[in-house]
C-alpha cells in the first residue's frame, strides 16, 4: 500500500491531497462541534445560517476561503459567522498535511488521520461545553485497540497497556484530588481521553503527554488566573491540552522523546 501510493502521488503531493481532505473534513467537523452537544443531527438539515435559517449555497461553503470572501457574514441576512469555522478547517488541513509528510502512505497514517479528526472535534467541544463526549473517547479507545490488532505496523499489547496506563494514571490523580479537596478536579472525559491516546500511541506516549500537557496547562492556567477575578478557582478544560500534547507526540517525533525520557528514568 505504502509503496504504491508513494509512487502514484509522491510525498509532497500526498500532503497537498491530505490538506484538501483535511479542510473538507474540518468543515464537517464544524457541524459536529456545533450540533452534537445540542443533540442535533449532524446529517440533516444541511449547512444553514443559524440566524435566518436559510441554506448556505455550496459555493459559499468552500472550506477556509468562503468565510473571507463572505467577510464573515451570512450572504442573506448579514449575521456574523464565527471565525471558529475557518480556524477549525485550517487546523485540520494542516494537521492532515503534516501527518502525510511525517508518516507517509501507510496503515498508521490512516489511523492517525482518524485520530486527528476525532480529537480536534472533541477538543473544541470541550472548550465550548466542558465535556468530552463518550462518542469520541470510548469510540476512540475501541478504534485504537482494533487498529493495533489489525495494523501490521503496530502491536496489540503496547496499545492495551496504553489504555490501562493512561486511564489508570488519571483516574488515580482524580481520586486523590477528590479525597484531599472534597471536590472533583478532573472529569471522567479526561481519563478516557488519555486512555484513548494510549490506545493509539501505546503506553510510551502516556508519560510525555502528561508532562507536556501539564506544563502547557499550568502556564495557561496561571495567566488566566492572573487576568480574571476567579483566580485559581477558574475551571479550565484539560482535554485540549492532552490532545495538543498527543498531537505533538504523534507529529513531532514523540517516540524519540519517549525513548529518551524512559531511558533517563531507567524504564527502558
Amino acid at each position: 500500500m505504502s509503496e504504491a501510493l508513494e509512487l502514484l502521488l509522491g510525498q509532497p503531493t500526498l500532503s497537498i491531497v491530505l490538506f484538501i481532505l483535511g479542510a473538507l473534513l474540518g468543515s464537517f467537523g464544524n457541524v459536529v462541534i456545533y450540533r452534537m452537544p445540542r443533540g442535533e443531527s449532524v446529517a440533516w438539515p444541511g449547512s444553514h445560517c443559524q440566524s435566518c435559517k436559510k441554506p448556505i449555497a455550496w459555493y459559499n461553503n468552500v472550506p477556509i476561503f468562503a468565510w473571507f470572501w463572505l467577510r464573515g457574514k451570512c450572504s442573506s441576512c448579514q449575521a456574523p459567522f464565527s471565525f471558529r469555522y475557518p480556524l477549525v478547517e485550517f487546523i485540520m488541513a494542516c494537521l492532515f498535511a503534516i501527518a502525510g509528510w511525517r508518516l507517509g502512505a501507510s496503515y498508521t497514517l490512516i489511523e492517525a488521520l482518524i485520530f486527528i479528526w476525532m480529537v480536534v472535534c472533541a477538543s473544541f467541544i470541550d472548550l465550548d461545553h466542558m465535556i468530552l463526549p463518550d462518542k469520541f473517547t470510548l469510540t476512540g479507545i475501541v478504534l485504537g485497540l482494533i487498529g493495533a490488532a489489525i495494523n501490521p505496523e503496530r502491536e496489540f499489547l503496547p496499545a492495551l497497556y496504553g489504555v490501562l496506563a493512561g486511564g489508570g494514571f488519571l483516574w488515580a490523580v482524580a481520586y486523590l484530588y477528590y479525597a484531599i479537596r472534597g471536590r472533583e478536579g478532573m472529569g471522567g472525559g479526561d481519563i478516557k481521553l488519555l486512555a484513548w491516546i494510549g490506545a493509539v500511541m501505546t503506553w510510551q506516549a502516556v508519560p510525555i503527554t502528561i508532562l507536556v500537557s501539564s506544563v502547557i496547562g499550568s502556564i495557561v492556567g496561571i495567566i488566566l488566573a492572573i487576568r480574571t477575578k476567579d483566580g485559581m478557582t477558574l475551571a479550565i478544560p484539560f482535554g485540549p491540552y492532552l490532545a495538543g500534547a498527543a498531537l505533538l507526540y504523534l507529529l513531532a517525533g514523540g517516540h524519540m522523546w519517549a525513548e529518551a525520557y524512559l531511558a533517563m528514568h531507567g524504564l527502558q
